[in-house]
């Protein structure tokens, strides 16, 4: 292609421009719209399957539900997490905001865990505090979110651009007032005037060089490269904790998570080779990255991830999530190797490094209005440094930027002329060398580097070296070759990857102490100094083009954590961090300089492949309109059963109004597959479909169906949206098939009936009984009645029915009639039953459970143990149990020992 003349420019107008159409900047967008903005939002791939989110999301690592967690309490954890290095205000924001951010994602059709009752089914992880709210159908996610985008009122307000990329904001008169980037498709230069600019990129996932070599296998999204980062920086905003790395727990060979905050909630737990727990700390951070890489070091390793001891029913629960929303990959990875959860414990290894404000500390400064320093620039999501912020504060810090930003109007003024051209010159400089190395050559030396010197343990030696080598690939990241308009953007993408790189490696070199546990471990200066480094670290651009520091300590919190004692106080400035002297010829004269420029190459993208029915063909341009219900109809009618499956799948992602009808009455299609089809879409919408008498005609009518998938279906939406009663339920019980009666349970516990229960406790079906002894927790009626079935229960044949129902008595409460049975089941062969046995006896009488459960603490099984601890932490008033706890700290297993610590 040719260089496009800078004066060819497609300029474009707006109040708000957003930078990225991920989690972070598709809520900026709607919310600046909603506050009467006309919105921009710009993305590099498409909206629609585009950022962290596109996959979906299994589950929520923040949620502070009133009455299961407390705003102060999360703020004290995350403080805690992160070292003491934390804004607690904004740490506050998605702390008192992040319940009504979960309620409102909700109302557009996003799913959370809930019971049968409706309750949020919030989890406890980590060790205090239960914020971990799971999404089994979170696939969905960023499906929901360009529904609402696409809404016709908000088509009105929301410009989508994709295939541009910004590569630069610009400013004038000490602000932002737009951006300069060019169309990944056609290579066209593209500016952008506006009143404010919100960058939500995504971290820097594309930093460090995952042990496998792929350049695009990272943990975190590839497409993620930190383009927000250096554009940030070049803006003149101040960055922080960027020598804070996020570094991750992973699948050995496999980068995917090893997804602890999915299978903690059903059981499953890390172990060393030798079967026993090992991580200490008390939430997901660096100091538990540091336990991790020293297990795995030392001669108990290799570590792994257990769930080879989970009934079936959690291990298809696992399968259906890690296999499907996390990496649709995992299960043909396992299969290869011959491996099952059922008969094989998942070895794991350590991520490559990355920058992420939400998972870790490192991004763009913010205050708790997402404004970075420079005005009218914002920063959203793993971009801005909200420590461990996760899903749902960027949610909150999208919303918080769309809503300050809806104050301001489009800039009017002239351009800057000189950025704009750096611009041009960065995004086509490839171009005069389409015979230059190709980018995939260039980014793997990059980042190859970045492993063998930024990477933990850190030296000053080694990271010295490191800002060397990243000063010298200035030049040949310059020389780089391009002949597309996408390998024009990888080739930018790899000057972000350097500009990422320099900063990580002056950063750790200006941080003279170590902190964050692997995060930042530093062999030549080992020990956590609070006294000289309780400060944030921020880096800016200095008037002559260099990085420099500054030290500003960290505020008085507004939540008071014991271990950490900020006293605010004036900045230390830092200035440039020159290099230290390496090699043995002599002294250094001089830091190393040199002047920016950048850009990679990379083969392109095929887009979504055409269909062969042109009815599918006009459905998939239709859904781009946002069509009515009348629109649509002729297509659920159709003939074929694919342009019938094709219209539904349309329908849910369009959601016009009498969507819930419409889907309910696809539940009578003669062809199974648009049965299942809009099963699956009533589910993914539920909580978004009105309980009005038109949607329950067609509900009440499949419980009758022939299909058990429709039947189940139609119990789960009855259930959920409330319209259903016992007599319409009850008959479920006696359904052929397993997963309906199953469903017909759930409800039943919907409504409270413990009659009908009652009976559901003598099917022939294990996973019925299980559901039904779990349920009965969860029903409003007299413990009395509740107490027979589950007397019943306990009685069972089979291990888990027995397990669940005495798990259910440390929730309904045990009375003396079944604590002696509990006291004896701590007997029973099976772990299970001597787990949930050592539960029920929290909530019985502490002169009979104290005793036993300070036996307990001798068992052979870790998780009787641990549950042997948390039912003795419901006794906080004998002596016994103090004593007994105090015991257990020298358990030696983790989880024992950090729960007994507790009391």
């Amino acid at each position: 292609m040719q260089i496009p003349a800078l004066t060819d420019a497609e300029e474009l107008s707006c109040d708000v421009l957003v930078i990225g159409g991920g989690t972070a900047g598709t809520m900026a967008a709607l919310t600046a719209a909603e506050h009467g903005s006309n919105v921009l939002l710009l993305e590099k791939a498409h909206v629609r399957h585009s950022g962290a989110l596109a996959m979906g999301m299994d589950g929520v690592n923040n949620a502070v539900i009133p009455g299961r967690a407390e705003p102060d309490d999360y703020v004290a954890e995350i403080t805690r997490a992160n070292d003491g290095i934390v804004d607690q205000s904004t740490v506050r924001q998605t702390a008192t905001r992040g319940f009504a951010m979960v309620q409102r994602l909700e109302s557009y059709g996003v799913k959370f865990e809930k019971d049968e009752h409706g309750e949020y089914a919030v989890r406890q992880v980590h060790r205090s505090g239960s914020y971990v709210l799971p999404m089994p159908e979170g696939k969905d996610v960023k499906k929901v979110l360009y529904r609402r985008l696409r809404r016709r009122e908000m088509r009105e307000r929301i410009r989508i651009e994709n295939r541009v990329m910004p590569v630069r904001v610009l400013t004038a008169e000490g602000r932002a007032v737009g951006a300069a980037g060019f169309n990944t498709r056609t290579g066209q230069f593209v500016t952008v005037r506006a009143g404010a600019v919100i960058l939500a990129t995504g971290a820097a996932g594309r930093l460090g060089l995952p042990a496998s070599g792929y350049l695009y296998g990272t943990y975190e999204n590839p497409t993620n490269a930190g383009d927000g980062y250096a554009m940030a920086y070049h803006a003149g905003a101040e960055l922080t904790g960027i020598e804070c790395f996020q570094i991750n727990p992973l699948i050995k060979d496999y980068n995917g998570p090893a997804c602890a905050y999915v299978a903690n909630p059903f059981g499953g737990y890390q172990v060393n080779r030798h079967g026993e727990r090992f991580v200490d700390s008390d939430y997901w951070s660096g100091r538990m990255m540091a336990e991790f890489a020293a297990e795995l070091a030392s001669d108990r390793g290799p570590v792994y991830l257990k769930l080879s001891h989970l009934p079936e029913e959690s291990v298809a629960a696992l399968e259906s999530i890690l296999h499907t929303t996390e990496r649709p990959t995992r299960g043909t990875f396992h299969a290869n190797r011959g491996h099952d959860y059922r008969t094989h414990d998942i070895e794991m290894h350590i991520s490559e490094i990355g920058l992420c404000g939400g998972h870790s500390a490192s991004g763009v400064r913010v205050d708790d209005h997402a404004r970075t320093t420079v005005p009218r620039l914002y920063a959203a999501g793993d971009l801005a440094c909200v420590p461990h912020n996760y899903m749902i504060g960027a949610f909150v810090f999208g919303d918080l930027a769309g809503e300050d930003a809806a104050q301001y109007r489009a800039y009017t003024g002239e351009l800057p002329a000189d950025q704009l051209a750096e611009a041009h010159e960065l995004a086509y400089g490839p171009l005069r060398n389409p015979d230059g190395p190709p980018q995939p050559q260039v980014e793997y030396k990059l980042r190859r580097f970045v492993n063998d010197y930024v990477a933990p343990p850190k030296s000053g030696a080694r990271l010295s070296l490191a800002v060397d080598h990243f000063e010298r690939m200035r030049g040949e990241i310059a020389e780089m070759g391009a002949t597309t308009p996408h390998e024009l953007m990888r080739c930018a993408e790899v000057s972000f990857i350097r500009d990422c790189a320099e900063m990580a490696a002056r950063s750790s070199l200006a941080r003279t102490e170590s902190r964050w546990g692997l995060y930042h471990e530093r062999t030549d200066h080992p020990q956590r100094d609070d006294s000289g480094w309780l400060h944030h670290l921020d880096l800016r651009k200095s008037p002559s083009g260099a990085m420099e520091f500054t030290a500003r300590p960290v505020e008085p919190y507004l939540v008071p954590v014991e271990e950490f004692t900020p006293v605010g106080g004036a900045s230390r400035h830092i200035g440039e961090v020159s290099p230290e002297q390496v090699a043995t010829a002599g002294p250094r004269e001089a830091a190393p300089t040199g002047s920016r420029i950048a850009a990679p190459t990379s083969t392109s993208t095929p887009e979504r492949a055409a269909t062969d029915s042109p009815r599918i063909l006009e459905l998939v341009a239709l859904a781009d309109d946002q069509p009515e219900l009348a629109a649509l109809a002729p297509y659920l009618a159709d003939p074929d059963p694919a342009v019938r499956r094709a219209a539904v799948a349309t329908l849910t992602e369009t959601a016009p109004d009498g969507t819930g009808t419409a889907l309910a009455s696809a539940l009578a299609d003669a062809d199974p597959g648009v049965r299942a089809v809009a099963a699956e879409s009533l589910r993914e919408l539920v909580e978004t479909l009105p309980p009005e008498p038109a949607l329950r005609t067609p509900l009440v009518a499949a419980v009758s169906s022939a299909d058990p998938v429709v039947r189940a279906a139609a119990l789960d939406l009855l259930r959920a949206l409330r319209l259903g009663s016992t007599a319409l339920f009850a008959p479920g019980l006696d359904d052929p098939d397993l997963g309906v009666r199953v469903e017909t349970v759930r409800a039943l516990v919907s409504v409270d009936a413990v009659r009908e229960l009652t009976t559901a406790a003598a099917d022939p079906a294990r996973e019925v009984r299980v559901t039904v002894a779990k349920g009965l927790a969860a029903v409003t009626a007299p413990p009395a009645d509740v107490l027979g079935p589950l007397t019943r229960l306990l009685g069972d044949a089979d291990v888990l029915v027995r397990a669940a129902a005495f798990q259910s008595l440390g929730t309904t409460g045990c009375p003396a009639e079944v604590a002696e049975a509990a006291v004896g089941a701590l007997d029973d062969p099976a772990w299970q039953v001597r787990a949930g046995a050592a539960a029920a006896l929290g909530a019985a009488a502490s002169g009979t459970a104290v005793p036993a459960l300070a036996k307990a603490l001798g068992d052979a099984s870790a998780d009787v143990r641990k549950a042997a601890v948390l039912a003795l932490l419901r006794h906080p008033a004998a002596e016994e149990a103090r004593a007994a706890l105090a015991t257990a700290v020298h358990d030696p297993d983790a989880d024992v020992r950090a729960y007994a610590a507790r009391a």
